[in-house]
This record gives C-alpha cells, structure tokens and sequence, in this order.
C-alpha cells in the first residue's frame, strides 16, 4: 500500500470486492457517484478480519494496486439477512443491477465464491458517502 498521508494516518484502509479488477471497477463507481452502499457477511468481521463500519468514520478505499484513492464516511450501518435487502438498498450498491433479483443473483454468485451464501445470512450493509478524492501516482 502506498503511503498515507499524515491526516489519515490511522484510518481504517480497504478495497471494494475480491480482486484488483474488482476494486478498481468499485472504486471508480463511487468516485462518479453511482455507488453509495456496500454490504459484506457478517461473518467476515471481527478479530483479525475485516473492520466493521462506524457511523461518522472515515476510511480510506484503495484501489486495486492498494493505492489510497478515495475517502468516505459512513452515513448508516444496519444488519439484514441477505433476503431483507431491499431494492433501494440493492440500487445504492451502483453495480448495474437493474433489480433486486438482479442484485440477488450477482450478490449470491460474490458470496458463495468467497466462503458461503444462505439466504438467510446476516450482512452489514453500508450507506457511505463520497469526501475526498486522493491523489494517486499511476
């Protein structure tokens, strides 16, 4: 990861997805505006794994390369089972999805990749906003 600077030394640092291609497809939603919401298995947080989103934290998103990009702030955390999510919710991912059984499908194919679907498995699901985009030396 590329260096930070001092102002956001100590914040919590990620990358949307599970690949460097995912990331920087993710990420480059967010700096145009089309996505404002992520979610992830609450089972990928905790002790040694993920950090779980704060109401009012900032975070720094890497891109794909693990360059700090972008910062945003969380604007609400709430857990629902993965068959809750509702299509607003599903929307303000801005992954394309026209529906929720788009999303669903998308979301299901994510989950069972990386470690299980169930729907009827809880997620933290993210509303964020976009702060500050980073400089970054490609």
């Amino acid at each position: 990861m590329s260096e930070l600077p001092d102002r956001l030394k100590g914040a919590v640092t990620f990358s949307f997805g599970d690949s460097p291609t995912m990331a920087d497809d993710l990420l480059a939603l967010v700096l145009d505006g089309r996505k404002t919401a992520t979610c992830g298995r609450v089972n990928d947080y905790g002790e040694g794994k993920e950090t779980l989103p704060v109401v009012g934290r900032r975070d720094v998103v890497l891109d794909g390369a693990g360059r700090p990009a972008a910062v945003i702030e969380t604007m609400e955390v709430t857990v629902r089972r993965f068959e809750e999510v509702d299509e607003a919710f599903a929307l303000a991912e801005g992954e394309g999805f026209r529906t929720l059984g788009d999303w669903r499908e998308g979301h299901e194919h994510y989950f069972r990749r990386n470690g299980g679907f169930s729907p009827d498995m809880e997620l933290v699901c993210e509303r964020f906003r976009l702060v500050e985009v980073l400089e970054r030396q490609i």
